[in-house]
This record gives C-alpha cells, structure tokens and sequence, in this order.
C-alpha cells in the first residue's frame, strides 16, 4: 500500500481535531469564565456560586472520561466524534437558555459530561496514527487547537461577540449551532486502515472491567494522575477567578479579556515547540516538572503584582499551560504496562483526575477570599501546580517507556 496518502492524511485529522478541540471544547468553555461577571449580574450569583458554576462542568468528567475511553475502543473515534459535535452542540446551546442558578448549573454539567468524548478520541486518533517518535508532536498539534480556542473564546466573547448577539445567553447559542456544523467533517473521514493497527490500535479488544483492573495496578498512572489534578486544578482555578479578581481591582472587561488572551497566545506560541522537544530530549518529565514549577511561580506572585507585571505573569503561566497537557498525556501513554490495548483507557482514567481537581479547585479556592486577602485563592492554586511536579518527579522514578521506542504491547 502506498503510504504517502496515509501520511498526509494523519496530519489532516489533527488538524480536524484541532480545530474540534478548539471551537467544541475550549471556546465555549473560555466563554463562560469571561462572561462570568456578566452572568453573575444577571442571574445575581455570588463568589461562590460563580466558583460552582465554573467547577460543576467537571464534575461528570470524572465519569464521562471513563466512559469516553470504553465507547473509542468499542465504536471507535470517528463515530463518537461525530455523535459527540450534535450533542455537545445541543447541550451547550441549553447554557443559554438557563434562568437561574440551578439551570445555570445543570447545563454546563451536560455540556462538561460530553466534553472528553471530544478531547479523548482526539488523543486517541493521535495514537492510532502516529508512531511514538511522532506522538509528542501529534498530541501538541491537537492540544493547540485547544490553545487556539482559549484564545478565541476569551478574546471575542464577553468584548465582541456578547454586544454583537445581544447578550451571554445568545453567546452561548451561537457556540452550540457552531459545534454541531463539526459532525458534517466528522462524518466524512475515514477509519484507520487495517495496516495501522499493529502500530497504534491493538486489534485485541479488551474489556472495561479488564482495563481498569489493570490500570489500578500502575502506580505511575496514579502518580500522573494527580499530577493532572495538581497543575490543571490549579491554572483552571485561577482562570475562572481572574476575571472576578481583575475587575475588583477595577479592571475593565476589555483589559481582562485580553491579559487573558495574552495567557492563551503564550499557550499557542509553545505548544508545537515544547511537545516536539519532548519527543526529542527523550525525557517528557524534565519539561513537565519544570512547567508546573513554572506555573506554580507565576500564579503565586500574582497577589503581589498589578498592571504590566500581571500581564508578563500571566503570559509567564500560558506559556507551557497546554503543551503541559500534550506532553502529559503522551507521558501516561508511554507508561510501561499501558500501550495501544490500554491506551483509551488511560487517557480516560487520567481525565478523572483533570475532572475532579477542576471541579474542586475553583469553588475550594473561591472560599479563601476576603477583602483583606482577595490573593489567598492565588497562593492555594500556586501549592496544587507545585504539587503536580513533585507527583511527575515520583512517577520519573518508577520507571518508563524511553521516548522514540515502541512500547512493549505495541510490539
């Protein structure tokens, strides 16, 4: 078989899922931490409602990923993906209609549950499609996108888009008919060919209740695992509370949409850069370790600092926020007893952990705000990133896969 049209073919289904990742998944979401003070005007939320708001969309990710990694092995990515557009469509286009707080709640918990049905089977094409030596790239092509639509989402939503459309609810309406044009390119694609799959999908099907027995036995997962929770806890706390914590310093919408926007072009400009590195230092855990001390620096000094530093901050932590999470993801699947049969799985196992630390890190650090101390939610977010690191740093001791050798069930 001639390679080339497969070779040039992967790269098109990055793109795709980029450009998924980028106007499904990280936009809308983007969207609702900008418009968060407008929200709260309307609906009459208060700080901790707002942290609530923003964190509930986390919740179900810790079932729904799971969920997700079950439903790429048995059916697939290209039929989830399309399926999942429609209905994250639809779900995120209801956030708009919500009245009240528990509307309100319940919306962005059903658009949170579909959210890794997305970002999962994007991964997981990656590692269909790309050999190791590759992978750290194709995850950081995949991950931009995600950059792409964070710069987007906090760009345009609350500045251009709310006073264009008449307001957050129609923003939201807007996003959700935008997400479901995506299952029409979904749909279209092809699935792998048979000539893959000893390179990226084990043609053995293995159970749920296999996967998970298996993956609980890796300490190493665990480790990775809470070093997600650590930093995406952490930089998910501090996004959703920035918008409020700016404008208390008198802020205007515009100046924190784009000292936002500045975070998330940081982000995009070194996503491709640090994931290709990776897969060239032949150590993803010396860049990871370094990004969440990074991280964890940058938002601890931000109680300390106003105008321009806050800006050089926050540019400071966007600058390896999602390469972060393009190198970490590449990092548990290279874990040593993961592999292609397990690889959906722990991608999904992982998410918990994403689910869990951003549904519990911003209403837990809301709480620590007063008006004598409006920074202390800073210094909780800053221990979660420092946290993370020291968690990459134990599970570079157990023992991995080496960057640019096959791991051992893909053999």
């Amino acid at each position: 078989m001639n390679k080339k049209p497969n070779e040039n073919y992967k790269w098109f289904l990055m793109i795709l899922g980029a450009l998924t990742n980028a106007f499904v998944v990280a936009a809308p979401v983007m969207a609702l931490s900008v418009l968060m003070p407008e929200i709260s005007s309307t609906l009459d939320l208060n700080l901790i409602q707002a942290g609530l708001v923003w964190g509930i969309g986390s919740l179900p990710m810790v079932f729904a990923s799971l969920l997700a990694g079950n439903l790429s092995d048995r059916f697939g990515p290209k039929r989830v993906l399309t399926i999942s557009c429609v209905l994250i469509g639809l779900a995120g286009a209801s956030r708009g209609l919500a009245s009240n707080f528990t509307l309100l709640m319940l919306t962005v918990f059903l658009s949170g549950f579909l959210g890794p049905l997305i970002t999962l089977n994007n991964v997981r094409n990656a590692v269909i499609w790309f050999p190791s030596r590759q992978l750290g790239l194709a995850n950081g092509l995949v991950t931009l996108g995600m950059a792409f639509g964070f710069f987007i989402g906090s760009m345009v939503s609350a500045t251009y888009l709310s006073p264009a459309l008449g307001g957050w609810s129609n923003v939201f309406l807007f996003y959700g008919a935008l997400a479901m044009l995506f299952a029409i390119p979904w749909s279209l694609t092809r699935m792998a060919p048979q000539t893959l799959q000893p390179a990226g999908a084990d043609p053995i099907r293995v159970s749920f209740r296999e996967s998970m027995s298996h993956l609980l036995k890796l300490k190493e997962i665990w480790l990775l695992g809470l070093a997600f929770l650590g930093v995406s806890g952490g930089v998910s706390g501090l996004i959703g509370y920035l918008p409020l914590y700016l404008q208390d310093l008198g802020w205007t919408v515009s100046r924190t949409g784009g000292v936002l926007s500045a975070f998330n072009i940081a982000s995009m400009a070194f996503v491709l850069p640090l994931t290709s590195w990776s897969d060239r230092l032949g150590s993803r855990s010396m860049i990871l370790i370094g990004a969440a001390i990074l991280t964890a620096i940058g938002i601890g000094l931000l109680p300390f600092a106003g105008g321009v530093a806050i800006w050089a901050l926050m540019i400071t932590i966007g600058a390896t926020r999602d390469s972060y999470m393009g190198i970490l993801f590449t990092r548990v699947i290279e874990t040593r007893g993961v592999g292609s049969a397990y690889s959906a799985m722990a991608i999904g196992f992982s998410m918990v952990f994403i689910g869990v630390g951003n549904l519990v890190s911003p209403p837990l650090g809301n709480s620590l705000a007063s008006e004598a101390m409006p920074g202390a939610p800073l210094f909780f977010w800053a221990a979660l990133a420092l946290f993370g690191a020291l968690c990459v740093a134990l599970a570079s001791r157990q023992g991995l896969v080496k960057v640019n050798q096959r791991y051992e069930s893909i053999e």
